[in-house]
This record gives C-alpha cells, sequence and structure tokens, in this order.
C-alpha cells in the first residue's frame, strides 16, 4: 500500500485543533500510539451569545476530548501508517486519476523535483481533503450552495483563561459569525473565525484581530495576547458529495463530505468515515466487487445521517440573526438544555465504552 501527500510532515493546518471524545473512541479502537495521551483534556464546552448569555455543558461517564495542534496529530497519524506497512510519499501531489472502460485504476502523480509518474492500483482511496483533486475531477464533490463560509484561523500566547474551567471547549456565537477557541500545550491558543462575510473576508488578518477586539466577552482576555502566527483561511466549508466513490475509487475524509465545523465532529465524520472506506476496499479486493462505493455511501448514510441533519439544522440557526436571539434567549432561561447538546455534539454516545 502506498499513501501519498503533498506535504511535507510535520505541516501546519487550519483546523479547530479538538477531537472529541467520538473521535477520540475511534483512535483509541485503531491503538494508535499516544494519541489518547497527547494535549490537553477537554471536558466539555461553553457557548456564549452576543448578549452576554453563556451556557455550559460537560461530557458524561468520564468521557473527554483532547486539544492538539493538528501538526502534532497529524505527524502521528502518518507514523501509525508507515508503522502498519503503508509506503510513504511526501511531497508528491495526485494531479489526476487514470481511468480506463469507467473505472479507476490508478492516478497520475508529479513529484517535488518535477518528475511525472504514473501508478497503477487496484483501488484508490481519495482522502485529498475538502477540495479534492480526485472527486472533482470526477464530478463526485461539490461546495453546497448555501450556507457558504470562510475560516479564518491563527495560533495566540498571552491569552487570559475564562474564568470557568479552562478545560472546555468554546464556542461564541455572533450575529454574523461563530468565533472558536481552543487551548492548546505550552500555553498556546487556537482561534478560528467563521463567517460568510465575504467583504470581511478582503482583509482576513483585520477580519480576525476585530472580530476580538470588538467582542465585549472575549475582548479582554486578549488584552496581553500575541499572535505568533499569521493568519490562515479556508473555504468555502461546507462540501458535498453527489457520490462516494466510483469503480476502483473510494472517498474518505473531507473529500467524501466536509461539515462546517462548529460542532467539533468533524475529526470523527474523517477517522470513522476512514474505517468504512477501509472496510469497502478490503472487499473490493477480496471480492473483486466494483461496486463497493455503493456499499460505502449506504454505510455512510447510516452512520452518520442523524449527525449530518443535527449540523444543518445548528448551520441554519447560526445563520440566522433573529433565531440565534430566540436561541440565546432560550438558553438563559433554561440552561439545562445546552448539556444534552452538547453531548450529541462531542459524539459521547458513540465514544462510551462497551
Amino acid at each position: 500500500m502506498t499513501l501519498i501527500d503533498r506535504a511535507r510532515f510535520p505541516r501546519e493546518k487550519l483546523c479547530g485543533d479538538t477531537v472529541n471524545p467520538g473521535a477520540m473512541a475511534v483512535l483509541r479502537r485503531l491503538g494508535i500510539a499516544g494519541v489518547t495521551d497527547d494535549g490537553l483534556a477537554v471536558n466539555g464546552m461553553v457557548v456564549t451569545g452576543e448578549s452576554g448569555v453563556r451556557c455550559e455543558g460537560r461530557y458524561t461517564d468520564g468521557l473527554a476530548g483532547r486539544a492538539l495542534s493538528r501538526h502534532h496529530l497529524d505527524a502521528r497519524l502518518l507514523a501509525a501508517a508507515a508503522a502498519a506497512g503503508a509506503t510513504v510519499e511526501e511531497q508528491t501531489l495526485v494531479r489526476e486519476p487514470i481511468v480506463e472502460d469507467g473505472r479507476v485504476c490508478g492516478v497520475r502523480v508529479s513529484h517535488a523535483d518535477g518528475r511525472l509518474r504514473s501508478l497503477q492500483a487496484r483501488m484508490v482511496i481519495a482522502a485529498d481533503g475538502a477540495s479534492s483533486r480526485l472527486a472533482r475531477t470526477l464530478q463526485l464533490s461539490r461546495h453546497s450552495a448555501r450556507p457558504r463560509r470562510w475560516a479564518v484561523g491563527a495560533y495566540f500566547e498571552g491569552v487570559a483563561t475564562p474564568l470557568s474551567d479552562p478545560a472546555v471547549g468554546e464556542m461564541h456565537v455572533r450575529s454574523d459569525r461563530y468565533i472558536g477557541i481552543a487551548p492548546l500545550p505550552n500555553a498556546v491558543t487556537n482561534v478560528c473565525v467563521v463567517t460568510s462575510d465575504r467583504v470581511a473576508l478582503r482583509d482576513p488578518p483585520r477580519l480576525l484581530c476585530e472580530s476580538l477586539r470588538r467582542d465585549r466577552i472575549l475582548s479582554p482576555r486578549f488584552t496581553q495576547a500575541r499572535q505568533i502566527t499569521r493568519p490562515v483561511c479556508l473555504g468555502p466549508l461546507a462540501v458535498e458529495n453527489i457520490a462516494c466513490g466510483m469503480p476502483g475509487l473510494l472517498l474518505a475524509g473531507d473529500a467524501a463530505g466536509f461539515i462546517d465545523p462548529m460542532t467539533g465532529d468533524g475529526l470523527r465524520f474523517a477517522f470513522r468515515g476512514a474505517e468504512l472506506a477501509a472496510s469497502a476496499a478490503v472487499m473490493a479486493l477480496e471480492r473483486g466487487d466494483h461496486t463497493v462505493h455503493e456499499w460505502l455511501s449506504r454505510a455512510r448514510r447510516r452512520e452518520f445521517a442523524p449527525k449530518w441533519r443535527f449540523n444543518r439544522a445548528l448551520r441554519s440557526l447560526v445563520g440566522s440573526a433573529p433565531a440565534v436571539g430566540v436561541a440565546a434567549r432560550a438558553a438563559a432561561i433554561f440552561p439545562s438544555m445546552i448539556a444534552p447538546i452538547v453531548r450529541y455534539a462531542g459524539d459521547c454516545r458513540v465514544g462510551r465504552p462497551a
């Protein structure tokens, strides 16, 4: 098996840097060495609204997520793949699929030194991200028409911790954007702003700075903070897949569909989706079955459909200022309503030990 990636690891990647309890359960099941002990524990989530309402929910049954950078997490995952027997080719760009008689039978790649090469394969798994070259070339995915949001993120030092337990993820919902904050090891903080405001997105550094400076809840915590990385912009965020593959090709990770990450469950979708794609690949290789991409589509729907509906509902809520106001008032009156939402967003049910 050959694993091809355009990057050279370890590398930086824009992400919320939080692995929820459900995603942690997948890593434990796969025996990914060290990840379950890395980073900082995340015991729940706090959500604030523009009016000042604040709600906090905890994971149950002793479950916790972890906050750790993708720089660190991805290096661990790559090492695990190599240890399992994969041949890793870094700085190698997959340019296009090789298709013969309606079936993908390999890929064409280019190397950092300019060399071009064709690689034959009985099965190709495209895990090349939300802007997957393979999925787009084969017209298997598209960006969602609406809502269209972009994320701008950077790392900071010197961010003051909240007055409550700092071992929680933070989501600050505002009328035209939301701001995710995750504390990381070594007193570093991940800050990510997600918005559909295309005018503001013309200047990502200013968007990030102004979102924090003008926020009456967050501004005091960033008075002494120092931005230590340049802002990175990613989007549009939501990607819909038309199919989970075709004969000879399966989609995994963000290539199989990328959600707006406000619920913090993107990595659980990616990890569990990769498990399902691997199962489908094994079926294809053992049986010579060229229809396993259809099985994968059905398996993903059974596994993820309830959570997809949940995420779509939250995205629609955040996209409506009146709805955000109503939700904030309801949460202020009935703060206990946030707890089951946080537990569901954290995939605590699937993360619970058997």
